[in-house]
């Protein structure tokens, strides 16, 4: 079975010609909304709909797309709130300590042999990303992703090694 990443969701339409506005969840849109590349759009108890995009343009925080036979806004409105995706294999390849989320999402923590628990969400507050942590029995952690810490990221066996500083996980 086809496995899908998101790269936006469809928020509204932008004028009467068929664009419609979307928030992005990717970090690579302009060559993800390039013309002629095809995105797959999921909708609640709906088949998802392949759809070619025919322009792309950024305005103020939205990216603006377009799609081949879909000249204008009675063409689109249907698919306000439809989450547009990917399909995983066409994922752009990325540098090396880099990672999506959805590979880091769901891996083990170990500090040496001993477990800390399992990556539930990755956080994304300012300079560094923070990943979530669930433990057994006691609150989440949260790890910052920094060299000092994150020592060793194998995303094959859904495993994190880290070292803890003293006094992060009190």
């Amino acid at each position: 079975m086809t496995e899908f990443l998101n790269v936006g969701k469809i928020v509204n339409t932008q004028g009467i010609k068929g664009e419609v506005r979307v928030i992005s969840k990717t970090d690579f849109a302009k060559k993800r909304y390039k013309t002629g590349n095809q995105l797959y759009l999921f909708q609640e108890d709906k088949a998802p709909i392949t759809l070619t995009v025919k322009s792309h343009r950024q305005h103020k925080n939205f990216d603006i797309l377009s799609f081949e036979g879909h000249p204008n806004i009675n063409d689109v409105e249907k698919y306000r709130d439809g989450i547009l995706k990917i399909k995983k294999e066409e994922a752009q390849r990325l540098p090396k300590n880099e990672f999506y989320f959805h590979e880091i999402i769901g891996c083990e923590v170990y500090e040496g042999e001993q477990l800390i628990g399992k990556i539930k969400e990755i956080l994304q507050p300012g300079a560094n990303d923070v990943w979530v942590v669930q433990r057994k029995g006691q609150k989440d952690a949260l790890i910052p992703y920094i060299e000092s810490v994150v020592t060793n990221v194998d995303v094959k066996n859904k495993r994190v090694d880290v070292e803890i500083p003293e006094g992060l996980l009190d």
